[in-house]
């Protein structure tokens, strides 16, 4: 019986739900950017938008790596496709890491290259820009929280770099208008800090991602006191001497040792992981199996 297994599911699909609203608002800023960069003469807006592109295939990953990891168990993946949520990340984590090298190289070689200071309408767009980042930011990292969702916070994120990056191009320009002549690559300088700040929260977002992937224990407090709880209230219970806890993909999984009195039959000592077992599950809807060892208990 895995009355569980539902609510992983269901968390699953508004993560994807959220990666894809993501995706129509990075290919509207993305596209707004680029246009106005070229219009106006501002690199920094270009390179901005081609770093909001790149968040465009970063949410399509998303959002098939939450599709994948919501198919149910099978006959080769027992433990079912949850390892595709921290995977996505990952691989958006890379790109981002990428794009930040890309775009710091180009912004080093604009520097040394004469060119005109940026029209003044590009300060709207970025303006527009850090305001629907914000609130994207402020959404999703929300949904990502409540789901628990790796892929979905590395999404979450996304947005708040291009709100970053947003505002360190709007600096940018206004120097370089204020300045006058002379001042045309204060935008190139400061695409060069958005790349600084790009490249710090790729590596910020890998990290959970990569301890993921390795089965890193979940912070010790609230699911393990809510596990040994559970555990304990159950009659027949005597001692709860050991818990393990892995994270796969949105669910968890527990293996425990459980003391009871030792002189009990098998069949009682089955019932009593059964119960356990059940106790868990129904006060953590999200805990996809547990598995009980019974021994006796120290006296």
């Amino acid at each position: 019986m895995h009355p569980t297994r539902n609510v992983p599911a269901s968390n699953l699909q508004t993560g994807a739900r959220v990666a894809l609203i993501g995706l129509v608002v990075n290919v509207l800023v993305a596209t707004a950017k680029i246009v106005a960069g070229v219009l106006g003469n501002a690199y920094v807006l270009i390179a901005d938008g081609m770093e909001s592109a790149l968040d465009i295939a970063g949410s399509a990953i998303i959002w098939g790596g939450l599709k994948f990891a919501a198919r149910p168990p099978d006959a080769t993946h027992p433990y079912g496709h949850g390892k595709a949520e921290p995977i996505a990340a990952i691989v958006v984590s890379v790109g981002v890491l990428a794009a930040a090298l890309a775009l710091a190289v180009q912004s080093v070689r604009e520097i040394f290259i004469p060119h005109h200071a940026p029209a003044r309408y590009t300060l709207v767009v970025l303006v527009a820009v850090i305001v629907i980042k914000e609130l994207m930011y402020r959404y999703v990292v929300r949904v990502g929280k409540d789901v628990e969702s790796t892929a979905v916070q590395t999404d979450a994120w996304h947005h708040r770099a291009d709100a970053m990056t947003s505002v360190a191009a709007l600096i940018g320009i206004s120097v370089a208008l204020i300045g006058g002549e002379g001042w045309e690559s204060a935008d190139d300088w400061a695409a060069l800090f958005a790349c600084a700040v790009i490249a710090t929260n790729g590596y910020r977002l890998m990290k959970p991602a990569l301890q993921e992937i390795m089965d890193t224990a979940p912070p010790r407090g609230a699911i393990y006191d809510r596990v040994h709880q559970s555990a304990g209230a159950v009659r027949g219970v005597k001692e709860v001497e050991k818990c393990i806890i892995r994270k796969m993909g949105l669910s968890f999984y527990v293996d425990m040792h459980v003391g009871v009195d030792g002189t009990i039959s098998v069949r009682e000592g089955h019932h009593i992981a059964h119960e356990v077992k059940k106790a868990i599950q129904q006060e953590n809807p999200r805990v996809a199996d547990v598995l009980v060892h019974i021994e006796p208990a120290r006296e």
